[in-house]
């Protein structure tokens, strides 16, 4: 068996229809206005100036909004949280994705945004599910006088919608996402189910521009077992989808093996709508959920206005010649992260080292 499984750009050229195209074409034109806005401000013109670019790169955004909201809502499969949720709830979204973009965002304050958007992604996800189902848990309390007291809480009944779920994480961006993820499901669990872990080491080939892309799965280096992945429900989270192609790459790889997952739930922060739209019509039985949506590609495959290099910005930039391995990684997220995760972590290194 081949040791590397690589999807060229061009195998993700043929997904999309001439509708999808016309969508993207119409989208990739407003953005490009708001580009040249963008040069403006960033040459430091005068108050009226900048008053007028900054007013019209408001109303581009607002009209691209419109735009997305227009296309995805052609596409069940796709959840994007301010286009499904109270409008008193897009501040909140809106504050986070500022946080997480903004190049004065540290590492801790990253990651800390980074666990409440997984937070607000999971309620997106199974917030209804079980609403008319209730668990009643009893909580005993520090409180022991004049009695040990106890509390009694009612939550969702979401165990059959999560409890045979396997956590797939493509690394390496996306390993603490899936931490924090998992621990979601663990906590909405009445039973305190851990997530199954399958590690694949994918990534993109970064000398190469969006036109000719490759996705190189590497199985040396991934780690996972068939079993854990037949007829379950697939759970993907990574920060941002660009593409598409590293989530299209595992998937197609795992079908060819005939292992047919029961469901796939792709969880991201930040997605393109290109990206997007490749994965819905790439693959069967897919649910996207992600907190914004982003309008365009630049032609190294970055999302713009994007937020940067998520994996970077989570766990530090790794030495060309020494990259970490999956082990070192967990060690380097320190002794807090690896406490809160220690479930988590105890499956991870199960994986790994059998």
């Amino acid at each position: 068996m081949d040791q590397e499984i690589i999807l060229t750009a061009q195998d993700l050229a043929g997904l999309l229809t001439p509708e999808d195209l016309e969508d993207l074409t119409r989208l990739e034109a407003s953005y490009a206005q708001a580009m040249e806005s963008y040069k403006i401000l960033v040459a430091s013109p005068g108050e009226n100036t900048a008053q007028r670019e900054k007013e019209k790169i408001i109303n581009l955004y607002n009209l691209m909004g419109k735009t997305m909201q227009e296309i995805t809502s052609k596409f069940p499969q796709v959840h994007v949280y301010p286009f499904e949720t109270p409008t008193l709830l897009h501040g909140e979204a809106s504050r986070l994705i500022a946080k997480l973009r903004d190049v004065r965002t540290g590492h801790d304050e990253f990651v800390y945004y980074i666990q409440r958007a997984y937070e607000l992604l999971f309620n997106l996800a199974f917030g209804t599910a079980g609403a008319h189902q209730k668990h009643h848990l009893i909580v005993k309390t520090p409180v022991t006088h004049p009695v040990q007291n106890f509390a009694v809480h009612k939550i969702p009944d979401v165990d059959s919608q999560i409890e045979n779920t396997v956590m797939c994480v493509m690394l390496r961006g996306a390993l603490l996402p899936s931490m924090i993820l998992s621990k979601e499901i663990q906590e909405n669990s009445s039973t305190g189910y851990v997530t199954p872990f399958a590690l694949f080491r994918i990534r993109r080939n970064d000398h190469r521009n969006q036109a000719d892309m490759e996705y190189i799965l590497d199985l040396k280096k991934s780690f996972f077992n068939w079993e854990d992945l037949r007829d379950k429900d697939l759970v993907f989270a990574d920060p941002m989808n660009a593409t598409g192609g590293s989530l299209v790459t595992i998937v197609k790889y795992l079908q060819d093996q005939n292992i047919r997952p029961r469901s796939i739930k792709f969880f991201t922060v930040i997605s393109a709508l290109r990206g997007t739209l490749n994965v819905v019509r790439a693959l069967d039985n897919v649910t996207v959920y992600t907190l914004w949506m982003d309008p365009a590609l630049n032609e190294k495959a970055y999302i713009m206005p994007g937020l940067g290099d998520a994996g970077d910005r989570l766990n530090g930039r790794d030495a060309e010649e020494l990259p970490r391995n999956m082990i070192q990684l967990l060690g380097d997220y320190g002794p807090n992260i690896l406490s809160l995760y220690r479930s988590q972590v105890r499956k991870i290194e199960k994986t790994i080292l059998g």
